[in-house]
């Protein structure tokens, strides 16, 4: 009787193992396919930018007319990411992001294989439209495929894939547009863009989806007074994530943008250490990116790891930029303050998770989304005219103030949120 209980218990252990493994591989079959797709889409966003000089040569056009071109995607992408967020929700995210890797893939390789300028531009805003998919279908297939107890990873695991993807490509393209010229290093896309549909497409059931084929009823307790559609994404609570964005990207922008100038004017550096200290930044951020993805797999409090980590990103911002510092010290700071900032990824994303209702995670992703496109386009202007004006050093104001408010929106977010009525 003891050796039966003893077994018993044993195979007990050994089922719950192997189920436990199962999940795992499951989880990561998701990630790896959902992280890929990240991937492509930074990967493209950063494209085109390290060969515009080239483009200029070929094209006889000046930089405003190139830089036509990012506005053009970046608003048609701007303006199409509420829309995807409820094609998402209605006809499947797994679908709406097979179709988007194969348009935006295919965007990007005619602009290398027979495009001239003005059909870059339809172009561009084709892979704009198309790049809208990317956030509220993988946003929709991680939440609702991923076990809650690693979903704070798998966030911070798809926004380290686009930072990956993002790296990328430029070295890529000024590999290849060395050895064989700009339109074949648009072409070799591709390659890429295949293997990431391919993947997708014959790991398709592995991707579950948020919502019921039938449209917007949920199946989890709801929010007392919850609605769905436009109205719930000018809820307060959604709305606050909104705002959240917008701060996020105002900061984030303000620095990769113009750090480099305003360090050559302000510190005791050369060019290349004002370069080496947005790199740290930026490297910082990715690593920052998989530690805060592992604090938020241990905590509910996400809007406390939001806030802290943006006030201690405030403070390092503020200090590398008031405080008269050797080139080293500029860099190790930067890599502190990207390690900061970098950590608050995930928490942000499980923030907007919190506040969502099953089965509108695409139409709410895209929405807060958003909020990133506007930050990105009123920030470079505005700080851009902070520097005409012979003020460098107010990006050193501005950039900490913003990540203050954002801290302080965080803590709102979750004082704004209905409670949850009982499952009936």
């Amino acid at each position: 009787m003891t050796v039966s209980t003893r077994s018993g218990a044993g195979a007990g252990k050994a089922d719950a193992a192997a189920s436990g493994g199962a999940e795992l591989r499951s989880d990561g079959r998701v990630i790896g396919l959902v992280g890929g797709a990240h991937f492509l889409s930074h990967y493209l966003i950063y494209l085109l930018p390290p060969v515009l000089p080239l483009m200029k040569l070929e094209f006889g056009v000046g930089y405003a007319a190139l830089g036509l071109i990012m506005t053009i995607f970046n608003l048609a992408s701007g303006l199409t990411h509420v829309p995807m967020g409820f094609l998402v929700d209605r006809f499947g995210a797994r679908r709406l992001l097979i179709y988007g890797v194969v348009v935006s893939t295919l965007a990007y390789v005619s602009m290398g294989a027979f495009a001239g300028y003005a059909a870059i531009l339809v172009l561009a805003a084709i892979a704009g439209i198309a790049n809208s998919v990317y956030h509220p279908a993988d946003y929709a297939i991680l939440s609702a495929s991923i076990s809650n107890k690693r979903i704070g990873r798998a966030y911070s695991l798809h926004t380290f894939a686009g930072f990956a993807g993002g790296a990328v490509a430029p070295l890529v393209m000024a590999y290849a547009s060395i050895q064989w010229g700009w339109r074949v290093g648009l072409m070799l896309t591709g390659i890429l863009g295949f293997a990431v549909w391919l993947s997708l497409l014959l790991n398709r059931g592995s991707l579950s989806e948020a919502v019921r084929r039938g449209g917007d009823d949920n199946t989890g307790p709801k929010p007392e007074g919850q609605k769905g559609g436009v109205a719930l994404l000018l809820s307060l609570p959604v709305f606050m994530c909104f705002l959240f964005f917008i701060m996020l990207s105002v900061s984030q922008n303000g620095l990769s943008t113009f750090a480099v100038a305003a360090f050559v004017a302000i510190q005791d550096i050369s060019l290349e250490g004002a370069q080496m200290a947005l790199t740290a930044f930026l490297v910082g951020s990715a690593v920052g990116v998989l530690v805060g993805g592992q604090i938020a797999d241990r905590t509910q409090r996400h809007e406390w790891v939001a806030a802290i980590f943006f006030m201690a990103s405030a403070v390092v911002i503020f200090l590398v930029g008031n405080v008269m510092l050797s080139a080293g010290w500029v860099i190790a700071a930067m890599a502190l303050g990207g390690m900061t900032f970098g950590a608050i990824m995930p928490a942000r994303d499980m923030l907007v998770r919190a506040v969502t209702p099953e089965g509108s995670m695409g139409k709410v992703f895209g929405f807060v989304s958003t909020g990133l496109n506007i930050g990105g386009a009123l920030t470079p202007v505005f700080f851009g005219w902070l520097l005409d004006q012979g003020e460098p050093r107010l990006l050193f104001w501005f950039g900490p103030i913003s990540m203050l408010v954002a801290a302080a929106i965080a803590l709102l977010v979750r004082l704004c949120q209905p409670k949850v009525a009982a499952p009936s």
